[in-house]
């Protein structure tokens, strides 16, 4: 589980970015900040807990994969395993994949201090390293949908690896939260860019190289990847700020979240082509 990283942020830009140039940025980008990520949210995450954004919506409560155990289930952009070691806690035979590999040391870190491994593997959303059909559920908490430029790819990755009637869940930043700053405060209330404009926002190192990008698809465009792809939307989970959640992360807070959505939780089932 990954969610964007920087707050307050660097100088930010607004211009297209492709998927490689992206995954290098973000790639480096988040195993710089792993440690930091880590030791800053690990305790709200928990070693072994499964939740689907900053509001603490866990899995456990919200059912969104529905019955787990027995299943094969892959995470994309499982960070240090969350969630994919609850899963198999649950009965499931889960699977993390990340682009960072200090992520992953983390993962490793915990793994040996619980006593609950998870396997995982160093890869990227938009190139699965798995064969057709070979999970019943794939998910992404926060860890790879708006940190990718091609969405096409990933959701069709997503479609491939998984078999007929399998289930697809991601939460991404709410689309709506695109229109506001990403600032806690009473100041990230004000819209002050259009919901419509798609152009990446990117961050820049003094050399003006990239070192960090997140992509803005709106409720629309998701639904319709989704169904391009051969899925069924089934759920689209809009987790309520919680009345005793005083936790700030970034840019999610009481202040905002008891007035308007932070995250939203795509959840849909991949249709059977002999149906």
């Amino acid at each position: 589980m990954e969610y964007g990283a920087h707050y307050p942020p660097v100088q930010p830009e607004r211009r297209e970015v492709g998927e490689e140039e992206t995954l290098r940025a973000n790639r480096r980008d988040w195993d710089a900040y792993a440690d930091e990520y880590q030791a800053t949210h690990g305790a709200f995450l928990g070693d072994v807990h499964f939740i689907w954004g900053p509001e603490g919506l866990s899995e456990a409560d919200a059912g969104l994969l529905g019955e787990v155990a027995g299943k094969r289930v892959l995470e994309i952009g499982c960070g240090a395993s969350q969630c994919a070691r609850w899963l198999r806690q649950q009965g499931a035979t889960a699977i993390g994949l990340d682009v960072s590999m200090r992520q992953l040391q983390h993962s490793r870190r915990i793994d040996d201090a619980t006593g609950l491994a998870v396997p995982t593997v160093c890869a990227t959303a938009t190139a699965l390293p798995f064969a057709d059909g070979s999970f019943d559920v794939v998910f992404s908490s926060f860890g790879s949908m708006q940190f990718v430029a091609d969405a096409d790819t990933g959701v069709r990755e997503a479609a491939r690896v998984l078999a007929p009637g399998g289930r697809f869940a991601f939460s991404v930043t709410h689309p709506t939260r695109w229109m506001f700053p990403d600032d806690p405060t009473e100041g990230g209330l004000t819209a002050a860019q259009s919901y419509f404009d798609r152009t990446p926002y990117v961050e820049v190192d003094d050399d003006g190289s990239v070192q960090y990008v997140e992509h803005h698809r709106t409720i629309g465009d998701w639904v319709r990847v989704l169904a391009r792809h051969g899925f069924s939307l089934i759920d689209l989970a809009e987790p309520e700020w919680p009345e005793d959640h005083e936790r700030v992360w970034g840019g999610w807070s009481r202040v905002r979240g008891r007035l308007t959505p932070g995250t939203a939780v795509f959840v849909a089932t991949l249709r059977d082509p002999q149906t």
